[in-house]
């Protein structure tokens, strides 16, 4: 199905019938994805005396319960509650759901044992003006990443420089396949997460980060359409399923 879009004053086409999605699921078993020191999530069925919420168990209709953290599971997109004293939702702040956005691929620079991705990167590998949403792919990619347990990894992570950088090009959305785009045992400083929000000084509540997605490899780098919905959680963060569509008028 291909849909005529208008958008910030152009005019593209998108094909809806191949969407690209590019979350990772939750499973309640060890292939999960973990970060931050958590145990793997649990899907497991409600018990109650001799209820057991189970078809193969002999109830009507299966009715788990689900245990898990976003920011540690599951693909999760996070608003500037992630780092505020006062609540803030991700429910709350975004209202928009469509964005033109960028796949970039990068490999991230050694620094001794860091992995950096530094602000010249971005400044060399963005093409599209008018994105409102970045999209990075860690290179080396790899399928593994949709079960990879992150912790004690110091996996790779944005300098403060390249989230400035980011946040002052006009990236409302950024989307990463790592746990955070901060190094993972820094202090407490969450250089990254403070800068693309412009935190605390003029808050951008609008602007979001979105981590542990997976991009195939089958995806080219390049312009897409976004949709970027969580779920209604009363949270800082919500699982989401972020989803790519080719824009056809490239």
């Amino acid at each position: 199905m291909i849909a005529s879009i208008h958008y910030q004053n152009s005019d593209f086409r998108v094909d809806l019938s191949k969407p690209l999605d590019i979350s990772i699921s939750l499973r309640g078993d060890e292939k999960n994805p973990i970060a931050w020191y958590l145990e793997h999530p649990e899907i497991k069925p409600v018990v109650d005396g001799n209820f057991i919420g189970k078809v193969s168990a002999g109830a009507s209709v299966n009715f788990n319960n689900i245990s898990f953290n976003p920011h540690a599971h599951a693909t999760h997109t996070e608003c500037v509650g992630h780092i505020t004293k006062e609540p803030n939702y991700i429910q709350q702040h975004l209202k928009r759901f469509f964005f033109k956005a960028e796949v970039i691929s990068l490999e991230p620079e050694i620094a001794g044992k860091d992995h950096i991705f530094r602000k010249a990167q971005f400044e060399n590998a963005l093409k599209d003006s008018t994105a409102e949403a970045i999209i990075i792919r860690t290179l080396p990619n790899y399928i593994g990443k949709i079960s990879r347990h992150h912790s004690h990894t110091n996996w790779p992570y944005l300098e403060e420089a390249a989230a400035i950088f980011l946040r002052d090009r006009g990236i409302d959305h950024l989307l990463t396949d790592q746990p955070s785009v901060d190094k993972e045992k820094d202090e407490g400083k969450i250089l990254a997460h403070k800068a693309f929000w412009n935190y605390p000084k003029e808050i951008r509540y609008h602007a979001t980060i979105t981590e542990l997605i997976y991009v195939p490899n089958k995806i080219e780098d390049g312009a897409y359409f976004l949709s970027l919905q969580p779920a209604s959680f009363e949270n800082d963060a919500a699982p989401s399923k972020p989803v790519l569509y080719n824009i056809l008028d490239k």
